[in-house]
């Protein structure tokens, strides 16, 4: 078995080599590269690298790591926008496969986590809904199943389901009586379908951010996803997670960014000097250092409560708020700092900028996890 530091070599030599030059040519954007295509040969390179999978288990073929060892290996592929695809540890995938490797049975784990795992299949994880359903409230969720002999019947909308175009099979949230239940169903079960694609500010994401309809979609016994009404206990065990392997992957897009950006302020000069030895352009390179290191404390503080068992609740939400606001910083530090450039497809700063922005949002607002992390400091320090 390779150490970690042979994996992320392992990992920055495939980005460099194989992953990069496409991710470039087309301006990061996965579906003018070749959409599922793109993603097999891609992964395929990954397997030949001894890079592929590296969050499944080995008994899925992968490498097995946990959460502290897959940060610098996450952080490495995210070197290139293409590069999670790759290495399969793209969302939604690589929190199904965390989830699903929690809470399958047996039969499960055969018809979808082990093709998730191994890359033949994609996957969504259908939660969030148009209002005024389930958004940043889960509480709100208007999907419904209702039981019905040997399954159940699930009616509503969701939007925003990451990868659905595309994907193999969804877990489903859905409102059972006063609670809520995950089913899991094949993308071409009658009653279900995919809708159209809501164009965002992202395009690395394969398979986009789509709207879905459940029609009287049956799902039998067999397919509930760990225990009827526990779907939001349920979902904490991918939820913190997966949102410090998004920190990670996009820790290294605003790496690369930054390095960018000080390359080109290294090597451009103006007013008698290096760019880069001016006040106000070391500044926002000092800054950028700054807010790279924190980034990395807070999600290395998280990990270590997830592998020892906690849930971590506070510390995914701190490192997740803080990381979604300075990676932004950093991208656009590296933007102004490239000038012109900075702005157009000639550098890579305007491409990491436009997909970061996002992350603000994705796996909660900002403001949600203020307003969470307030309401338990209140909690603890009154009790």
């Amino acid at each position: 078995m390779p150490t970690v530091d042979q994996i992320v070599s392992a990992t920055e030599e495939l980005i460099r080599t194989r992953v990069l030059p496409v991710d470039d040519e087309y301006d990061g954007d996965i579906a003018a590269a070749g959409g599922d295509a793109a993603r097999l040969q891609l992964q395929e390179a990954a397997r030949e690298a001894g890079v592929f999978a590296p969050h499944a288990s080995r008994e899925l073929g992968g490498l097995g790591l946990g959460m502290v060892d897959r940060a610098p290996v996450f952080e490495a592929a995210g070197y290139s926008l293409f590069g999670p695809v790759a290495l399969n540890i793209n969302a939604p995938d690589e929190g199904n496969v965390h989830l699903l490797d929690h809470l399958a049975t047996a039969q499960q784990r055969d018809r979808y986590l082990g093709p998730l795992a191994r890359g033949e299949v994609r996957s969504g994880f259908a939660m969030t809904e148009p209002s005024p359903g389930a958004g940043s409230d889960p509480a709100a969720l208007a999907t419904t199943a209702e039981k019905a002999d040997g399954g159940w019947v699930i009616n509503g909308e969701k939007h925003f389901i990451t990868g659905a175009d595309g994907a193999g099979f969804f877990i489903i949230m859905a409102r059972t009586g006063e609670h809520a239940t995950m089913f899991l169903a094949p993308s071409d079960r009658e009653g279900l379908e995919v809708g159209r694609h809501l164009k965002s500010l992202d395009t690395s994401m394969l398979g986009g951010h789509c709207q879905m309809r459940f029609t009287d979609l049956f799902v039998p016994d067999e397919d509930v996803l760990g225990d009827v009404d526990r779907g939001f206990a349920g979902a904490q065990i991918r939820l913190g997670p997966a949102r410090m392997t998004h920190v990670m992957r996009w820790l290294g897009a605003a790496r690369r960014a930054h390095e960018v950006a000080v390359t080109h302020v290294a090597g451009r000069e103006a007013f008698g000097t290096r760019l880069a030895d001016l006040g106000m352009m070391q500044q926002m390179i000092a800054d950028n250092e700054i807010d790279i290191a924190a980034t990395r404390a807070l999600l290395l503080e998280a990990c270590r409560v997830l592998d020892d068992g906690g849930r971590a609740s506070k510390e995914t939400s701190i490192a997740k708020t803080f990381a979604g606001e300075a990676l932004h910083r950093i991208a656009d530090r590296a933007v102004q700092m490239c000038g012109g450039l900075g702005t157009t497809h000639e550098l890579p700063v305007a491409k990491i900028a436009r997909e970061i922005r996002p992350f603000r949002i994705y796996d909660g607002p900002s403001e949600v996890h203020r307003w969470s992390l307030a309401k338990r400091a209140v909690r603890e320090i009154t009790r």
